[in-house]
């Protein structure tokens, strides 16, 4: 088994579209009328979910009319959000094929896919043009990236001079190796993590400047130990992201605010420019 294929396989096997409908319906929800508000518990699948996306969004500078790349897109409720808030179009590329099916079905269940376009495939080598983008980013994707120079180097290559790139992820934290599971792996294989200021040179050796670093760790602890409480009190939602992430997603969710309680891993919200 390849690399690509053991993190593909961690993120989603099977039908994923299927369970993901299924949990929609005994949820309450109908298919027919569900909207890109209603699918945000689920299709936000990343560290604090869908605010952590209203939030980023708010920092970026997207007009209207824009072509934007997500790099490791998911099930598409990023691109679907940024695309219905700024009248822009986005392109998705993620490594998980049952993840890409669900997120070109979604997008078709609400009507924007003509808006959102996602496909298979790796971003470290992005099957775009040269200099195609007016702005790209990653959630919580670099985690599982081996070669992040030949990630960020691609990333470059296809944005515009002048574009803004985007990227949130768990950095590793100081104090030693994470507690597993976490989201992105069960025992530690096909997890990458770098420590923010190594990330960041990462970037500038691939060109970009102006690079801003937030972190978010806070942010997440409170997300996480939010959802903890919820499990206790039995009041976790049927229609949300554990669905996918199975049977482990209580130990996980407790894995992710240790680790960063205990300084082993360090959120960060990263912005920069390719020079125009």
């Amino acid at each position: 088994m390849t690399n690509a294929t053991s993190i593909s396989d961690h993120w989603g096997k099977g039908d994923v579209y299927a369970r993901i409908l299924d949990t929609m319906k005994r949820a309450g929800l109908n298919p027919d009328t569900v909207t890109v508000e209603q699918l945000a518990p689920v299709d936000h699948f990343h560290a604090r979910g869908f605010p952590a996306t209203v939030e980023l969004a708010d920092a970026l500078p997207v007009s209207r009319g824009d072509r934007l790349v997500d790099i490791g897109c998911g099930l598409g409720g990023p691109a679907r959000y940024l695309a219905r808030r700024f009248g822009c179009e986005v392109d998705g590329i993620d490594i998980t094929a049952p993840f890409v099916e669900a997120a070109n079905k979604l997008s078709e269940l609400v009507g924007m896919q003509d808006d959102v376009r996602c496909v298979h495939g790796d971003g470290q080598k992005l099957p775009f043009k040269d200099a195609t983008f007016d702005g790209g980013y990653t959630q919580h994707v670099t985690m599982n990236v081996p070669d992040r120079a030949a990630f960020f180097a691609e990333a470059f290559r296809v944005l515009k001079p002048g574009a803004f790139f985007a990227l949130t992820e768990h950095g590793l934290g100081e104090t030693g190796a994470p507690h597993h599971p976490v989201p992105w792996s069960e025992d530690g294989s096909g997890a990458y993590l770098m420590r923010p200021a190594d990330t960041v040179a990462v970037l500038e050796r691939a060109g970009f400047a102006g690079i801003e670093v937030t972190d978010t760790g806070a942010k997440y602890v409170e997300g996480y130990k939010r959802a903890m409480d919820m499990a206790r009190k039995g009041e976790t939602p049927v229609f949300g992201v554990h669905i996918l992430l199975g049977p482990q997603a209580p130990q996980i969710v407790q894995n992710a605010a240790r680790n960063i309680e205990e300084r082993r891993t360090h959120p960060v919200q990263i912005i920069c420019v390719k020079p125009g």
